[in-house]
């Protein structure tokens, strides 16, 4: 029930032209979807709001914008960024990128019949070089991605099902891993009741914090394997919050899992006894902030990657 799918360069179904003197870039997507032309307009104008059952999250940044959709609306997904240029509610929506890049991007809906209906993605953009380069290497193939899995959404929304939904090549798997979200240092939580409480006294503590994006689970029990490799038997738990720990000969050890208001902390706190458990502690935590942001990262990836698409939930609400 699909059209044209420009993924790569040189297939007969892409729409990928390039002119190396002024350095245009042109790329379509084109799919038959098998459900009216209104429906798949109405899921179309729920761009960008909390309930979006189109965008790909959360295995990609959830598309925001500043306003309600509509023209001058901010905003973009990822470092993307772009404004709302038109706008024809349930027809088409034309977004202009800002930030120093020239060009458009368009997502229309065009009836077939009064069961089917065409959605086209079209994007055109002048590149200095190094953005050509980076376009070709790699850009053009996410972008490709993630257009045909809106479109896989929009089936699924629309139909129930995504016959045959794309396939994220190796390069594409590659460049989500490297541009996945990298955790912030923050305060342990004072909601962290349980980390908080977990000794008289601490010797360490510090937390490192992700957003949740838009279908990420956001019940503790389904953190409690971020510490991936390592056995600690859970020790608490609360609707926000899962404790992990072990108490040892030379230190005390805590991992909290604190998910609330759309973001999941891991904090650490340590008790530490004698002369040897300082003198461990002491190499442990040159180490610990790194492990503890890889660990925070992994999962959160991990998690994203196994969440039902944005077109699944949509299906499930009903």
């Amino acid at each position: 029930m699909r059209a044209v799918r420009a993924v790569s360069a040189g297939s007969a179904v892409s729409a990928v032209s390039a002119v190396s003197a002024v350095s245009a870039v042109r790329d379509v997507h084109v799919r038959t979807v098998p459900a009216p032309a209104a429906a798949v307009g109405a899921l179309l104008d729920r761009l960008g709001d909390e309930g979006d059952p189109l965008f790909p999250t959360p295995v990609w940044p959830p598309m925001r914008f500043d306003r309600p959709l509509g023209v001058g609306a901010d905003g973009g997904h990822g470092f993307i960024r772009y404004r709302v240029a038109a706008y024809e509610p349930g027809r088409r929506i034309r977004f202009c990128f800002t930030g120093g890049e020239s060009g458009w991007h368009e997502v229309t809906v065009r009836p077939l019949g009064p069961g089917s209906c065409r959605v086209e993605h079209v994007l055109e953009s002048q590149l200095p070089l190094l953005q050509r380069l980076m376009w070709s290497l790699g850009i053009r193939a996410v972008h490709g991605t993630v257009v045909e899995e809106i479109f896989d959404n929009i089936e699924r929304a629309a139909t129930g099902r995504a016959p045959a939904p794309v396939r994220r090549p190796a390069r594409v798997r590659l460049l989500n891993r490297l541009l996945w979200d990298r955790p912030r240092a923050v305060p342990l939580p004072a909601a962290a009741r349980l980390a908080h409480g977990a000794f008289p006294h601490t010797d360490f503590q510090d937390a490192w914090q992700l957003e949740l994006r838009p279908g990420m689970p956001q019940e503790p029990e389904a953190w409690q394997g971020v510490l991936r490799g390592a056995a600690f038997p859970v020790v608490g738990c609360t609707d926000q919050e899962i404790l992990l720990g072990v108490d040892a000969r030379h230190l005390d050890f805590r991992a909290s899992v604190h998910v609330a208001d759309g973001r999941v902390t891991l904090g650490t706190v340590v008790r530490i006894h004698r002369t040897a458990g300082r003198l461990y502690f002491a190499v442990v935590r040159r180490v610990h902030p790194f492990m503890a942001r890889m660990m925070l990262r992994r999962f959160h990836r991990r998690l994203a990657l196994a969440a039902p698409s944005a077109g699944e939930r949509e299906v499930a609400r009903g």
